[in-house]
Order: structure tokens, then C-alpha cells, then sequence
């Protein structure tokens, strides 16, 4: 079990990393390895991912509400229509991440143990880091490319998301079961190849992260609730916290700068694990 320092600081780690393009499970997997920290077990795991699940709920619990009402209206009225003219999703957008869902909790049911014990080898790890890294700035580059060749809009919206759209970005969480690899990294990027603008994609990415994780909270609540103590709870408020704060942050600055930067340190990070697995 983890003592208070080890819980904040992988609390931290958990909340920055879960939203930022670079890896939480790589990061979870790495930082012990490096410093030598005792496993503090599953049931430390649990409180992390609830933590980073209460920041994703509270970030957008507006954004929520108005998915959950879209999706209960007859949009075909047109009091309805005039409601929610400005709002930036479609009545279906609920039913896109539902479908959206079904590839990561197929993943996560079928490869569990693979993701508990072989996927996390440090090299895998150093290998998906720099690989889905280069992959993300790739994206980027390409949606960067059709801005600068004209003046409209570099992408698309939340509200041009279609299921098709959905399923391929659900396709691409699935790959997430592998230590390394980023589930927002790796659905921003499946966002961007989907011709989604740089802030849309994030925000897809992050919604979608809430029933996954919400559904695995929900399995696993008895190992949180009759294990809980003091380290889990300073977990769970330091993950939330960043986590948050992660949200907040990112979305302000990949609209101006973008990914390119999470590819960098992605490489720096794998070129330290290969160095220290060796050397």
C-alpha cells in the first residue's frame, strides 16, 4: 500500500498524464519502475482512475446535461431546434459515445492480463511512448498543413461527428490497453485523422473517457470501499485536481500551439527508459 508522499505523487502523475497525450498507464508503469516504489495494488489503482474520473465529470458535467437532454428530445420540433441551436453537439451525440465505448470495454474484458503483466515490459512501454508520439504529431502536422493552405475553418466540429467517426476513434481506445500507447493520445489523434480540429478532437477524446472509466469504477468499487485508508483518499484528490486542471489547460493551449510538444517529450521519455533498461 502506498504511504501519503507516494500517493500525491502518483496521484499527480495519474491526473496530468490521463488527459495530456503522453501516457498514464506508461507513467504508472515507469515512474515506480525508475524510483523503486512498492506495488500499492489495485485497489490504489481504482482510487487514481476515480479521481481523474470526478475532474472529467466536473469539467464537463454542463456539457453533459445538455448531451443527456439532446438525446431525450424530439429534435424534430422546432422549440427544440431554436433551444439548442448553439449548442455544440447533436441529438445522437450520446449514442456516438456509447458505440464509441464498446471496442475499449471489449479490450479491457479480453486483454486484461496481457495489460497487467507482458504489455507492461519497459521497453513495450518506451516503444509505444516514441511510436503512437510520432503518430500524434503526424496528425497534427496534417491538420496544422490544411489550415495554412486556407483561410475557413482547420477542421471539424463536435457537431459534424458521425457514428462512423465514433466507431473509429472507439477502435482506436482500444489500443490504449497497451501501457505506452495514451488513450487520449491516441483518440485525439484517430479525431484528427477524422478531420476534427485540434480542440474538438480533445474534447471527444475526454468525454469519451467518462463512461469507460466510469463502467470500471463501478466493477471494481468493493476493492476501493473495503480497502479504503488515508493515501487513497490524498490520491484521489491530487488526480482529481490535476486531472482538472490538465483539462483546463490543454484545451486552451493545443487551439494555439498544438501536439507537436507531447511528441518531444514522449521520445525524451522512451530515450531515458531505453537508457536506463541497458545501461
Amino acid at each position: 500500500m502506498a504511504d501519503i508522499f507516494q500517493a500525491i505523487i502518483l496521484g499527480v502523475i495519474q491526473g496530468i498524464s490521463e488527459f495530456l497525450p503522453i501516457s498514464s498507464s506508461g507513467h504508472l508503469v515507469i515512474f515506480p519502475w525508475l524510483f523503486n516504489f512498492k506495488d500499492p495494488g489495485l485497489s490504489f489503482d481504482v482510487a487514481l482512475h476515480f479521481g481523474t474520473l470526478l475532474a472529467v465529470v466536473t469539467y464537463f458535467y454542463r456539457d453533459w446535461i445538455i448531451i443527456m437532454k439532446l438525446s431525450a428530445l424530439n429534435l424534430k420540433h422546432k422549440e427544440n431546434k431554436e433551444i439548442f441551436s448553439d449548442s455544440r453537439y447533436m441529438n445522437n451525440t450520446l449514442w456516438i459515445l456509447a458505440a464509441a465505448t464498446i471496442p475499449g470495454v471489449l479490450a479491457g474484458l479480453f486483454l486484461e492480463d496481457l495489460a497487467a503483466t507482458i504489455f507492461r515490459h519497459p521497453l513495450l512501454v518506451a516503444f509505444n511512448l516514441f511510436f503512437w508520439g510520432a503518430v500524434l504529431y503526424w496528425a497534427d502536422q496534417k491538420t496544422n498543413s490544411q489550415k495554412n493552405v486556407t483561410e475557413k475553418s482547420n477542421g471539424r466540429h463536435l457537431k459534424d461527428i458521425k457514428f462512423r467517426d465514433g466507431i473509429f476513434i472507439g477502435l482506436a481506445q482500444a489500443l490504449a490497453i497497451v501501457p505506452g500507447t495514451s488513450r487520449s493520445g491516441i483518440t485525439i489523434t484517430a479525431g484528427l485523422f477524422r478531420q476534427l480540429d485540434r480542440v474538438s478532437a480533445a474534447r471527444f477524446s475526454f468525454l469519451l473517457l467518462t463512461p469507460i472509466v466510469l463502467g470500471a469504477s463501478i466493477l471494481k468499487i468493493k476493492d476501493l470501499v473495503f480497502n479504503f485508508n488515508v493515501p487513497m483518499l490524498a490520491g484521489i484528490f491530487f488526480s482529481g485536481l490535476s486531472g482538472y486542471l490538465a483539462i483546463k489547460y490543454l484545451l486552451k493551449f493545443v487551439e494555439k500551439v498544438g501536439y507537436k510538444i507531447f511528441f518531444w517529450y514522449r521520445f525524451l521519455l522512451a530515450a531515458v527508459i531505453v537508457g536506463v533498461y541497458f545501461f
